[in-house]
């Protein structure tokens, strides 16, 4: 794996420091010179560092006033962005977020499925709510997780989208936590196994529009146990 440049090095430090709550939005960061002794690098190297977060909408520049944190909503970098969601103390919002970026593009994709799924991979569907009631029933959560993963991507690569699958990819480790998270209340999983069989049954039907449905009815359920069940406990 090739070294990262001192200049990454510095931006990703302070990126660190940002998702973890030591400079909050509208906060101003230290100046080029704290950060030139914390890094024993020259300021021209952290000035570089700087406007790297400056191009991503991570951090803004007032003249006279110094440098600020931007809210998490005008980042445009989707790798900064999964970083908040998965390391960032303040999870509430992005978690709610990330339910609602699912909810817009998995109902299209499972959409799309229903006219488009083989029949081996409505066997594996079936296959998947087996094991996760296998996994329910001795509250093992990780296989529930995989499970459940697994499930959806039979869905997505049966969209027969090929952007589908590219915009998910990254999502990937964002969402293997988020599960694990939900997936360890047995309320949570036994509502997820309901609706699973229910995607599955309109997704055999060849119905797009009760297979749309189905999903979104899942993903109202996954936002209100996220709510409800989740949340406050933090």
């Amino acid at each position: 794996m090739a070294r990262k440049s001192l200049v990454g090095v510095v931006a990703d430090d302070l990126l660190d420091r940002i998702i973890d709550g030591e400079f909050p939005p509208g906060s101003t960061v230290p100046g080029e010179h704290e950060l030139s002794a914390r890094h024993e690098v020259s300021r021209m190297t952290v000035r570089e560092a700087m406007k790297t977060l400056q191009a991503q909408q991570i951090l803004s520049v007032e003249r006279g006033r110094g440098t600020f944190v931007n809210p998490l909503s005008r980042w445009t970098s989707l790798e900064a962005v999964l970083r908040a969601a998965s390391e960032g103390k303040n999870e509430s919002e992005a978690s709610v977020q990330l339910i609602e970026l699912r909810r817009m593009l998995e109902t299209g994709a499972c959409e799309l499925a229903a006219g488009r799924i083989s029949e081996a991979d409505t066997e594996s569907l079936f296959a998947y709510i087996s094991a996760m009631k296998a996994a329910h029933g001795i509250n093992d959560v990780g296989a529930f997780v995989e499970a459940d993963l697994a499930f959806h991507d039979v869905i997505l690569r049966a969209s027969g989208n090929v952007f589908v699958s590219v915009l998910f990819e990254p999502l990937h480790r964002v969402l293997e936590k988020r599960r694990a998270e939900t997936s360890a209340v047995p309320e949570i999983q036994e509502h997820a196994i309901g609706h699973h069989q229910n995607i599955a049954e309109a997704l055999k039907s060849g119905d797009a529009a009760r297979s749309r449905e189905a999903m979104d009815a899942h993903m109202q359920q996954t936002l209100d146990d996220l709510k409800n069940l989740v949340l406050p406990a933090k």
